[in-house]
C-alpha cells in the first residue's frame, strides 16, 4: 500500500488509503475523504470527495454522500451523488435523492426517493434544487360503470 507518491515522497497520496468507521464508532460532522471509506458504524453528517464509499451491512449514514463509487449494504438517509456508479446491495436501504451515471440495485434492497441518471460528472456533482421541483400529480381515480339489474 503506497501512502506517499513515488515522484514526491513527502507528498501524501491518499488514493490507496482506506478509512474505516468501525462498528462501535459514531462520527458527527463532515468527513473529507480523499481515498476510500468503509462505514460499519454510524455517521451523522456529510461525506465528501471520496473515491469509494462502502456502507457495510451494519453501517448507517444520516447525511449526503459524494464520491466516485458508492456501495450501500447498510442504511443511508440523505442524498447520494456517485459520479461513476452506485450499487445498492440486498439488505441495503437508501432514503433520498440519488444521482449517478450507473445504478445497480439487487433484489431485497430498498430505495425510497428520486433518481437522476445519465448526466455528466459535472452535473452529477451539483446538488439538485429540490425547492424548485414540481409536485408529482396523482392520477384521477378511474370511473367504473355500475351494473344495472335487468
Amino acid at each position: 500500500m503506497a501512502l506517499f507518491s513515488k515522484s514526491n515522497p513527502s507528498k501524501f497520496d491518499g488514493g490507496d488509503v482506506v478509512t474505516i468507521v468501525g462498528p462501535e464508532a459514531h462520527f458527527t460532522g463532515t468527513m473529507m475523504v480523499r481515498g476510500s471509506l468503509r462505514v460499519e458504524g454510524e455517521i451523522e453528517g456529510n461525506i465528501n470527495e471520496a473515491q469509494t464509499v462502502i456502507i457495510g451491512r451494519g453501517g448507517s449514514v444520516q447525511g449526503d454522500v459524494r464520491a466516485e463509487r458508492v456501495i450501500v449494504g447498510g442504511s443511508v438517509v440523505g442524498d447520494i451523488f456517485a459520479t461513476v456508479q452506485l450499487e445498492l446491495i440486498a439488505g441495503g436501504r437508501i432514503v433520498g435523492t440519488i444521482r449517478t451515471q450507473k445504478l445497480l440495485i439487487e433484489e431485497g434492497a430498498i430505495f425510497e426517493g428520486h433518481c437522476d441518471m445519465g448526466a455528466d460528472e459535472e452535473t452529477l456533482a451539483t446538488k439538485p434544487d429540490t425547492d424548485q421541483a414540481e409536485p408529482v400529480s396523482q392520477a384521477a381515480p378511474k370511473k367504473t360503470k355500475e351494473a344495472s339489474a335487468a
